[in-house]
């Protein structure tokens, strides 16, 4: 048996590819929608796929389950379970607390784990050449290393009303009744790894066991004293900040996401034409430069959505293809680095990219307002922003600001001042750039906090220690 862990370090995803190495065929579970490199494992192993799947109806990404199945000819398997509340709008066969996919030698057999979500599915894989009991089990956002996935995300996403008591109370029982009675020795292979916002407390390591998880995750001696309530409470409390662009994926990903086909790739643009465009609000630009770079000169309404690993993360905080019809320009040193990004952005759905360009000159340009910590307590704003998660609101903020998540701010307008300038901050500044180019897009004047939290709390222990002194 061939398995493989494909990680995607943006979204802290990770899908699955499982491999017959006697027939020769293969099946996905949880892919994403740039598919090629699942094609290139198939072929590397002289394999088809013949089968895709996933665990559950998804939030942080949207699901590649389509879109491979279209590209190599595989049959989709999906939830049945969940009441009809909770039932994919596609074609494919539906799975059932104990349905099976055969590959091979291979098993995989589906467990109704519910609670992060009421159709979650969990896997189970036996390696028939190998031993009649199963050995894995891919656990989806049912069981991280270490922790386990929200039961909050339906309110918090996708418009449920107090889901999150019904979700953590499933969870508890799923734990009890599937999870606990498997053996010490299976190998857990969960949906995320750590810097995921579908769980809390994720950790980093790409797997564990039954038996680990058992003795060591935090949620152990809940189960053990069989204390629900105990249990339900520690799940509930400190989950951080849910993006809003999650309730888009739910929804497009219960639908079924659009088949984008075999994409041509990005070509550079004439700076002259990509002007005009901007000109006449028909392009929106996206500045990929850090955000130093982007402080000394950036392009007039442009976007900044730092190249890296979060660039499906950031660029889905502030373009919202339901109701941005402008397609995207990006800045990129070169065509690969341009195809790598928008790789990642159509992950999230964002699929509507022109092309690219190397640089900005001929392009309008202005230069982003910064004020020094040292200002701010005498500076006339009318907000102060901080655009951090909750916890670290909690942990500590400037006086007086008021907290609302890098990716929520732009579909919650309604909670920032109708006039007048906003300070806004992050904890160093790069969230904070992001979330400051999407208001100034939308007509908000924002001064951003240079250094930000960082800079102030540091200002402020200064001035402390002078004062002891």
């Amino acid at each position: 048996m061939l398995l493989e862990r494909i990680y995607d370090e943006d979204l802290a995803q990770a899908s699955y590819f499982i491999g017959c190495q006697r027939k020769g065929e293969a099946v996905v579970v949880d892919a994403r929608r740039d598919i090629d490199t699942y094609r290139s494992l198939a072929a590397a192993n002289g394999m088809k796929i013949v089968a895709v799947t996933e665990t559950h109806i998804h939030a942080d990404y949207l699901s590649g389950t389509r879109e491979l199945a279209a590209a190599t000819g595989a049959k989709i398997y999906v939830s049945g379970e969940g009441g009809p509340d909770w039932q994919y709008g596609f074609d494919g066969e539906r799975l059932f607390d104990g349905s099976k996919i055969t590959i091979g030698n291979i098993t995989v057999q589906a467990l109704h784990t519910p609670g992060h979500t009421p159709e979650h599915l969990s896997f189970l894989i036996t390696d028939g050449a190998f031993s009649s009991e199963a050995g894995y089990l891919l656990s989806g956002d049912f069981v991280f290393s270490g922790d386990l996935g929200r039961p909050d995300l339906l309110d918090e996403a996708a418009g449920g009303v107090d889901t999150r008591f019904l979700g953590a109370k499933q969870l508890f029982a799923s734990l009890r009744d599937k999870f606990l009675p498997l053996p010490d020795f299976v190998q857990v292979y969960p949906g995320h790894g750590a810097g995921s916002a579908c769980g809390k407390a994720l950790g980093a390591i790409p797997s564990s066991t039954v038996g680990y998880e058992r003795l060591y995750a935090w949620w152990g001696p809940y189960l053990a004293a069989n204390d629900e309530q105990g249990f339900i409470d520690e799940l509930l409390d400190g989950q951080p900040d849910a993006h809003a662009y999650f309730g888009r994926m739910k929804r497009e990903n219960r639908e079924g996401p659009a088949i984008m086909g075999e994409r041509a790739p990005l070509q550079e643009l004439d700076a002259a034409d990509v002007a005009r465009s901007l000109a006449e609000d028909t392009l929106t630009f996206i500045d990929t430069r850090p955000n130093g770079d982007v402080h000394q000169g950036t392009v007039v309404r442009s976007l900044n959505v730092p190249a890296g690993k979060s660039v499906a993360s950031y660029g889905a905080w502030v373009v919202n293809p339901e109701t941005d019809q402008n397609p995207l320009v990006l800045l990129a040193k070169d065509q690969e680095q341009a195809q790598g990004m928008w790789d990642h952005l159509v992950r999230v759905g964002i699929d509507n990219v022109a092309g690219y360009l190397t640089g900005i000159d001929g392009l309008p340009t202005f230069t982003p307002k910064l004020i020094q910590p040292e200002e701010l307590e005498g500076f006339d704003a009318a907000m102060v922003l901080d655009v951090r998660n909750k916890t670290e609101h909690k942990a500590g903020h400037v006086p007086g600001s008021h907290q609302l998540s890098g990716g929520r701010v732009m579909w919650h307008l309604d909670e920032l001042p109708a006039a007048g300038t906003i300070v806004s901050y992050c904890q160093s500044g790069v969230r904070n750039s992001v979330a400051a180019s999407a208001l100034r897009r939308a007509g908000y004047d924002v001064v951003e906090l240079d250094g930000s939290y960082a800079a102030w709390a540091a200002k402020e222990q200064s001035l402390q220690t002078a004062s002891t002194r």
